[in-house]
């Protein structure tokens, strides 16, 4: 049996990574995993508002799935769905203008999602060195806005279920025709991505390492860094006495994960 082939996002102008190569990957499977580990994503993109030449940056739920491949695994590639409000100006902004665009031009607006991980603090010897143990991924692509009423469910269903898996079928749905017309749910087409991820303790410099005083009077180390999932709240207007089982699983598993990965990246020494 052959071995499984690994998928990369290719290497461009746009997203090659120019410092610390050690941590860079392009890895679809890696990057589309911190997408949807994340609690958030942020959206950035242009205006042409001529007043405002500031990119606007937008923390938004999002999630990479495929509508035409729904299957698929995270190694694949897929686009990303995130969900707004009808009337947002990123929503506005990637409606198509009279219509499709000219053939040469891509179609939607611009965008840049990025998302990060924190798993560490690193404290060396020398504030130079001091570091971060993390994950972070960047994606490029064209945003629409979903037209089609199965897609559109489809793609709600599926940011729902990146907030708590699961969640969707617990909840009141269908969605009324109130809530499907105050919802926007955009759509981006991938065209490039990159990830950095940062792993191991303090790595000091051997000019530094080489000074007995140094390492006998600096403690140096790392502090685990995880989003804990604290036990469930009931809401103020919850009749229901037991928490669900998806929720207390979501909850707890998510705890685990979190915590164990960050312990374990300490020992890893594959970026030394």
């Amino acid at each position: 049996m052959g071995r499984s082939r690994t998928l990369e996002y290719p290497k461009t102008a746009i997203n090659k990574v120019n410092r610390y190569n050690v941590r860079e990957t392009y890895d679809l499977e890696a990057i589309h995993t911190i997408i949807n580990e994340s609690t958030y994503v942020n959206v950035s993109f242009n205006t042409p508002d001529p007043s405002n030449p500031f990119p606007v940056t937008l923390p938004m739920i999002g999630v990479a799935a495929s509508f035409d491949h729904p299957s698929s695994s995270l190694g694949e590639p897929l686009d990303i769905y995130v969900h707004g409000y009808v009337s947002a100006r990123l929503m506005n902004l990637s409606r198509k203008p009279g219509g499709a665009a000219a053939d040469s031009e891509p179609e939607g607006l611009p965008v840049t999602i990025s998302a990060t991980k924190v798993d560490g603090l690193i404290l060396s010897l020398t504030p130079y060195t001091h570091d971060l143990n993390y994950r972070s991924a960047m994606l490029y692509g064209y945003a629409t806005v979903v037209t089609s009423p199965e897609e559109k469910l489809w793609a709600m269903e599926a940011v729902t279920n990146t907030v708590v898996a699961d969640r969707w079928r617990h909840t009141r749905v269908p969605p009324v025709s109130a809530e499907m017309s105050a919802t926007s749910i955009l759509k981006v087409k991938v065209v490039g991505g990159s990830g950095k991820i940062r792993v191991g303790g303090p790595r000091d410099e051997k000019k530094d390492t080489d000074q007995a005083q140094l390492v006998d009077s600096i403690w140096t180390g790392v502090i685990p860094v995880y989003e804990h999932f604290a036990d469930p709240v009931p809401g103020r207007d919850n009749k229901v006495d037991a928490v669900p089982d998806h929720v207390v699983k979501y909850a707890k598993e998510m705890r685990e994960r979190n915590q164990r990965y960050a312990m374990d990246v300490i020992n890893d020494t594959s970026q030394d």
